[in-house]
C-alpha cells in the first residue's frame, strides 16, 4: 500500500484558478480612459489619500465615479472641505480638454479653500515631440 499523496488533482485545480484570476484581474481594474498629457514633471508623493477629480475628453467632471456639474462640484467641495474630508486634490484631465474647463475646476477648488492641488500627467516618452 502506498502512503503518498497524489498532488496531480491539486495542481490541476490551482492552474485552473490561476488562469481564471489572470483573466478576471484586468477586468476588475476598470477605470475611465483619460489620455493624460506628457510632461517632465516628477512623481507626486502624497502622505494621505487625495481626492481625484477626472475631466473626460467630453468635458464631464467626475469625483471618484460620480459625475457632477460645475455648480454641484462647487457645493460638494465646500461641504467636503468644511467637514474636513478633503485636504488634497489631484486633477486628471484629458489632453484634449479645453484649458478653460480645467481652469474653471481649479477656480472651484481655490474657491472652496483647497490649496493642495496636483495636476496628474504621464512621463514623456522617448519618441520626441
Amino acid at each position: 500500500m502506498l502512503a503518498d499523496i497524489n498532488v496531480t488533482p491539486l495542481v490541476d485545480v490551482m492552474l485552473v484558478l490561476l488562469i481564471i484570476f489572470m483573466i478576471t484581474a484586468p477586468l476588475l481594474t476598470t477605470g475611465l480612459r483619460v489620455d493624460l498629457p506628457e510632461t517632465r514633471a516628477g512623481e507626486v508623493r502624497s502622505p494621505g489619500k487625495p481626492l481625484i477629480i477626472t475631466i473626460t475628453r467630453e468635458g464631464k467632471i467626475l469625483v471618484g465615479r460620480e459625475a457632477l456639474s460645475l455648480s454641484r462640484l462647487s457645493r460638494w467641495l465646500s461641504e467636503a472641505r468644511a467637514a474636513g474630508l478633503v485636504q488634497e486634490v489631484q486633477v486628471r484631465a484629458d489632453r484634449r480638454v479645453p484649458y478653460g474647463v480645467v481652469a474653471r475646476v481649479l477656480g472651484e477648488l481655490s474657491g472652496a479653500g483647497i490649496t493642495k492641488v496636483a495636476l496628474i500627467t504621464q512621463p514623456l516618452s522617448n519618441e520626441g515631440p
